[in-house]
């Protein structure tokens, strides 16, 4: 079955005339019509030349000298690019040992959250581990320093991995809402949060959205080939022609996006609706009943361990609308493009500042927890200071 894209570089944007680019173009017209639209042949050709067998210090060169083909687009997109030098690595470097730390702070419990809660935030910060391995360590950073990491396309399990990555996306944002949605039973049903807001019922919960979300992710291994692309696009493997421009495939993989982040980003939204509608009106009725008490009474301790999971569902669940906004625009309207609809342009630089804010949300959770919990915070002080004090311990 032929590949798609050609192995070898996309002509360059300047330098060569319109009748070279054609000639060009048709030595590898056994493997892909390009003549599909214009609009279609200028999107993949500036993608391919600003990603493939670009370095570092190519980019800073294109940014630092005066090209005439260099569109303003294009510029933001190379000073992407070279930010990404240094993010996604620093990225990589706090994220793993963050979420690591979370995981065993959260597995030892005494956090002073619920055994419930502590499951849900428990699996977040697994699934978030895995998508920075996953997409972050073995996506993202062989496409930055791909000159490094060539040897990837002589091993054939880029459609695997597809499924592994989009499957524990999928496991990182279903988690959210399924947390969000144990919390608007916890806060607002409090008949049925004896029954439903336990261990076991997380546990359920969480497998089954798991299960789910490998079942879904499925298709990628038929859509997509076993060979690494090492291009920044969408797709990080190869892909054939004759699916890139199915639609039955194109509509598939927009259901995709759909399911995954458009409808949790929803819910997460009318779910923390209703939970805000009932915090206002039980805050009304609260206000009369302090009205009635004396001055100097304490503060009701489990008022107090309320307002706390108010404050961590909110900020969790702003978290992720805020940074997974971007990503979640553009990859319906990459697949809107694909289908037809092509009312709206959206630079590809976009779609990179949405990568790096969807990869920003796997690691922002801990902080989210320091900052928020108390307990969670001490024991964190703890583990960063076990090391030290072996360290003391051993000299003394």
């Amino acid at each position: 079955m032929p590949s798609y894209f050609p192995e070898e570089p996309a002509p360059a944007l300047t330098g060569i005339s319109g009748s070279g680019q054609r000639e060009r173009m048709d030595l590898n017209a056994s493997t892909i019509d390009w003549n599909v639209t214009t609009m279609d042949q200028n999107l993949f050709r500036i993608d391919l030349n600003v990603t493939t067998g670009r370095s570092l210090f190519t980019w800073v060169d294109f940014l630092s000298a005066d090209y005439d083909w260099l569109t303003l687009d294009l510029r933001i997109y190379y000073a992407l690019r070279v930010i990404q030098t240094i993010y996604y690595p620093c990225l990589a470097i706090v994220g793993v040992p963050a979420n690591l730390v979370t995981i065993v702070i959260l597995y030892r419990g005494k956090c002073g959250l619920s055994e419930c809660v502590t499951g849900y935030l428990m699996a977040m910060a697994v699934a978030d581990l895995l998508v920075i391995i996953l997409d972050l360590i073995l996506r993202h950073i062989p496409i930055l320093y791909q000159e490094h990491f060539y040897f990837l396309r002589d091993i054939p399990l880029c459609d695997i991995h597809a499924v592994l990555l989009h499957a524990a996306t999928d496991c990182s944002v279903w988690f959210t809402v399924t947390f969000t949605f144990d919390r608007l039973v916890a806060i607002c049903c409090q008949k049925l949060k004896s029954k439903y807001c336990l261990k076991k019922t997380a546990y359920v919960v969480l497998g089954t959205v798991t299960l789910l979300s490998c079942l879904k992710n499925i298709f990628w291994y038929f859509t997509l080939t076993d060979r690494y692309w090492l291009i920044n696009y969408p797709y990080f493997c190869e892909i054939t022609g004759h699916v890139l421009f199915s639609h039955t495939w194109t509509a598939i993989e927009f259901l995709h996006y759909i399911l995954t982040p458009c409808v949790p980003f929803f819910l997460i939204l009318l779910l923390n609706g209703f939970t805000v509608r009932h915090i206002l009106v039980t805050s009304r009725a609260r206000k009369r009943l302090r009205a009635q008490r004396s001055v100097g009474t304490p503060r009701n301790s489990e008022i107090e361990s309320r307002r706390k999971s108010i404050i961590l569902l909110f900020v969790i669940s702003g978290n992720f609308i805020l940074l997974w906004s971007l990503f979640m625009v553009f990859s319906v309207w990459n697949k809107m493009y694909w289908l037809g609809f092509r009312s709206v342009y959206l630079p590809f630089f976009v779609q990179e500042i949405g990568f790096m804010f969807q990869l920003l949300s796997c690691c922002t959770n801990t902080c989210i927890y320091v900052v928020t919990q108390t307990k969670f915070r001490e024991k964190l002080k703890n583990v960063v200071k076990h090391p030290f004090n072996l360290i003391i311990k051993f000299m003394k």
